[in-house]
């Protein structure tokens, strides 16, 4: 079994892939002070909890935060004997090498996502993925990440909001029931979640005119169900995404002798 594991600024995700199905996912914070055996601790007992047996053999590390990946290698290496996988390291191949300017890093998730949204859709897409950053991602025709957006988070902006002005509170993200608040709570929330609905669809559509393409709009990450619920924003909603684009590009990684 394959296990995959996405590791972001906020969370790290690891989930079991039997093959044809994910049979669980588990969700902790991202530290970077987590020894492999404390990750060892924390996963044997939620495996525990599932009631699963798995034989874990090929493990795929997709991780934005560089100091984590020591400890998550070691954990693969010393806990199910297994040299893994890391989105963005040399021997990595990608389905599709990205179009961009020379010297430029992609993130792994950006790639991941390209992959996994790609095999599910084709070509000509925007993935837009609510994470600590909002990000969008432009597929071209061909499979190829051709570059994107990068913009502050939801519950960044709601963080800073609050540092920096005392006397607003902390707020959950929620579709308010009106556009103009009746209280400070109503009115942040109403600001930050038709705020970022309006910045969405404007990039969006900046993006579309700028690649004169028809273009199918993904969106992903905790966030995404959420606002969909503000307008037509997307084409379709992909929860798993990041995770199925690990599995593709290790796929093809076999496929191709790299592993």
């Amino acid at each position: 079994m394959l296990l995959c594991i996405d590791c972001g600024n906020t969370n790290t995700v690891l989930s079991i892939w039997d093959g044809t199905r994910f049979l669980c996912t588990l969700r902790t914070a991202t530290e970077h002070q987590r020894t492999a055996d404390q990750y060892y601790v924390w996963y044997s007992t939620l495996i525990q909890h599932h009631r699963i047996d798995a034989q874990i053999s090929d493990v795929i590390i997709s991780s934005t935060v560089p100091r984590v990946v020591f400890n998550l290698r070691v954990f693969a290496d010393r806990y199910f004997n297994a040299r893994p996988l890391v989105v963005g390291k040399p021997e990595c191949l990608l389905p599709h090498a990205p179009r961009v300017d020379q010297g430029t890093q992609v993130g792994p998730d950006r790639l991941v996502n390209t992959a996994g949204a790609y095999d599910r859709h084709g070509g000509d897409l925007i993935v837009v993925d609510f994470g600590t950053a909002t990000t969008f991602d432009v597929v071209a025709h061909d499979g190829a990440y051709v570059g994107g957006v990068i913009a502050p988070g939801v519950n960044l902006s709601l963080e800073a909001l609050h540092a920096a002005a005392a006397a607003l509170p902390h707020v959950d993200v929620t579709k308010p029931q009106q556009v103009i608040g009746t209280n400070t709570v109503a009115c942040m929330q109403s600001g930050v979640f038709w705020g970022y609905v309006g910045l969405v669809r404007e990039i969006c559509d900046r993006i579309r005119a700028e690649f004169d393409h028809p273009m199918r709009i993904i969106g992903t990450g905790g966030l995404a169900s959420l606002f969909a619920q503000g307008d037509v924003l997307f084409d379709t909603i992909e929860d798993d995404l990041t995770m199925h684009g690990l599995t593709v590009i290790h796929a093809y990684n076999k496929e191709n002798g790299a592993i």
